[in-house]
C-alpha cells in the first residue's frame, strides 16, 4: 500500500467515525427542543423527563463529535497539502464560516442548555435550546456547501500556479448539487435520530420498563418517520436526477453500467462487477426499469463506464454496493413504518411483537445508511477530489512516506477503539437506565416553580 491509498483508508477511517456523530446530534438537538417545547406547554412532567434523559446523551454525544472532527482537520495540512494549497482560499473561508456561525453559537448556548435549567428562567433556556439546535443545522449548510463544491464546482478561477481564485462567493456556496445534498443530510440525521428514539423506546417496551415514556416516544417517532422517509426518498430521487447531470460516471458506477442500451437501461437488482473484464458477473436485472427510475423516461440513456478512460473510473464494486445497502435500508424503513402506521390504526401499535422487534433492530438502520451514501459520495467521485479540476493522486503531500502514515493510522485505529468505545459504552449504559424519576422540576427563583410528575400519575393526571 502507498502513501495514497493509506492516506485515503485514513481520512476514510476518521470521517465514518465522525460523521456518526454530528448525524445523530443534529436531529437530536431538535428533538431536545421539542421536548422542552411540548413541556412549556402542557407542563406535563414527562415531556421534562424526557428532556433531561436525551439531553444527557446529546451532550456526550457532541462531545465526541467535537473530539473526532478536531482530527480531521489535521489530515489536511499533514496528508493533503496540496489540496490545502491549492483549494485553500476556496475551502478555508467555507469552513471558517462553520466555526464562527455555527460552533460558535453552539458554544455559547451549549452551557445554558446543559447546566442552565435551574438558572435561568424556563423561556430563556428553552432559547438556548433552539440555538444549539440552529448552530447544528448551520454548521451542517457549510460542510456539505464546502463538500458540494468539490463535487460540482464552479465560482472559481484557476491561476497559472494551478491555484483556485474565488470569484463568485455566491456560486460557490450555491453550486448545483448543493440544495439536493443539503436536504438529503439533514433528512438523513432526522431520520437517524428518529429511528434511534424509536428502537429506544420500543425496547423499553418489550421489557416493560418505562412504559409510559416509551409509548409516548414510539408514537412521535412512527409520525416522524411517515412524514421524513417519503420526504428523503423524494430528495433522494432528485439527487440522483443532478448527478445524472454533473456526475455521470459516478452514476454509472453506482449502477454498474458498463454498455450502452439503445432500448432502455436495465435496473440492476444484483450483480458482481467485473472491473477488469468490464462486465457484470451473475447480474439479475429488470429491462428498462433503469431508465425509469434514473431518466423518469422509458428510453432514457445514461453514460456507460466504458466511454471514459479506465484511469477516470471510479472504483465500481464498493459504489455499487454501498448504494443498494443505502436504497435497502431506505426500503426497509418506509417498509417498518407503513407497518407501524397499519398497527397503530389497529390500535395495537405497542402490542405487536414483530412491530416492536423491527424497531429495535433498525435502531443503527440510520448510521448504517448514513455511511453507505458517504462512501457512495466520496468513492464515487474518484479519481477527482475537486471534481474534474485536482485529481486525488495529485493532492497529496509530496514528501509523505507510507510508513508514517501507517503509524498515524495505527494510533488513530487503537485510540478511537478505547476513547469511542468506552464512549459508546457509557451512552449505553445511559439508555438502560431510562429517564430518570422523582427529578425535580426548576424551582429556584429564576426556574419554573413546576413540581415534578409524581411516579404513579399517568398521562391525564399529569401536571
Amino acid at each position: 500500500m502507498d502513501a495514497l491509498l493509506l492516506s485515503r483508508i485514513q481520512f476514510g477511517f476518521v470521517i465514518s467515525f465522525h460523521i456518526l456523530f454530528p448525524s445523530f446530534t443534529i436531529g437530536l438537538a431538535s428533538w431536545l427542543a421539542f421536548l422542552e417545547w411540548r413541556w412549556l406547554r402542557t407542563r406535563d412532567g414527562m415531556w421534562l423527563e424526557l428532556y433531561k434523559f436525551w439531553l444527557k446523551i446529546f451532550a456526550v454525544s457532541f462531545g465526541m463529535g467535537v473530539v473526532s472532527g478536531i482530527v480531521m482537520s489535521f489530515q489536511f495540512g499533514t496528508n493533503w497539502a496540496v489540496l490545502s494549497e491549492r483549494a485553500g482560499n476556496v475551502l478555508g473561508p467555507l469552513l471558517s464560516y462553520e466555526v464562527l456561525t455555527a460552533f460558535f453559537l453552539e458554544a455559547t448556548f451549549l452551557g445554558v442548555m446543559l447546566f442552565g435549567m435551574k438558572r435561568v428562567k424556563p423561556p430563556l433556556h428553552f432559547f438556548a435550546t433552539c440555538m444549539v439546535a440552529l448552530g447544528t443545522l448551520i454548521s451542517t449548510f457549510w460542510i456539505i456547501a464546502a463538500n458540494s463544491w468539490m463535487q460540482t464546482p464552479q465560482g472559481h478561477a484557476i491561476d497559472a500556479q494551478g491555484v483556485f481564485q474565488p470569484v463568485d462567493w455566491f456560486a460557490i456556496i450555491f453550486n448545483p448539487s448543493f440544495p439536493y445534498r443539503l436536504a438529503h443530510m439533514v433528512l438523513a440525521a432526522f431520520i437517524t435520530t428518529c429511528f434511534v428514539i424509536g428502537g429506544v423506546s420500543a425496547w423499553y417496551l418489550r421489557r416493560g420498563a418505562h412504559v409510559e415514556e416509551g409509548k409516548r416516544m414510539l408514537k412521535l417517532a412512527v409520525a416522524f418517520a411517515a412524514i421524513a422517509v417519503p420526504l428523503q426518498i423524494i430528495a433522494g430521487d432528485l439527487h440522483g436526477l443532478n448527478v445524472l447531470k454533473h456526475q455521470p460516471v459516478k452514476l454509472a458506477a453506482m449502477e454498474a453500467h458498463w454498455e450502452t442500451h439503445p432500448g432502455g437501461v436495465p435496473l440492476v437488482l444484483f450483480a458482481v462487477p467485473n472491473e477488469k473484464a468490464e462486465r457484470n458477473d451473475y447480474e439479475i436485472a429488470i429491462p428498462q426499469l433503469g431508465s425509469v427510475v434514473l431518466t423518469h423516461t422509458l428510453d432514457g440513456q445514461i453514460q456507460p463506464l466504458k466511454a471514459v478512460a479506465p484511469e477516470d473510473r471510479p472504483p465500481v464494486k464498493p459504489v455499487f454496493y454501498a448504494f443498494r445497502v443505502m436504497v435497502g435500508i431506505g426500503t426497509l424503513m418506509l417498509l417498518l413504518t407503513l407497518a407501524s402506521l397499519w398497527q397503530w390504526r389497529r390500535g395495537r401499535l405497542f402490542d405487536s411483537p414483530w412491530v416492536l422487534r423491527g424497531w429495535n433492530l433498525m435502531l443503527p438502520a440510520g448510521f448504517v445508511a448514513m455511511l453507505s451514501g458517504w462512501y457512495v459520495v466520496e468513492i464515487g467521485r474518484q479519481p477527482w477530489v475537486v471534481y474534474g479540476a485536482l485529481r486525488t493522486a495529485n493532492a497529496l503531500t509530496p514528501t509523505l512516506a507510507a510508513g508514517s502514515v501507517w503509524a498515524s493510522l495505527i494510533t488513530f485505529f487503537v485510540v478511537y477503539a478505547i476513547v469511542f468505545g468506552a464512549g459508546t459504552w457509557y451512552l449505553v449504559r445511559m439508555v438502560r437506565s431510562g429517564p430518570a424519576k422523582h427529578e425535580p422540576a426548576p424551582d429556584t427563583e429564576a426556574g419554573d416553580k413546576t413540581p415534578a410528575r409524581p411516579l404513579s400519575v399517568g398521562n391525564k393526571e399529569a401536571i
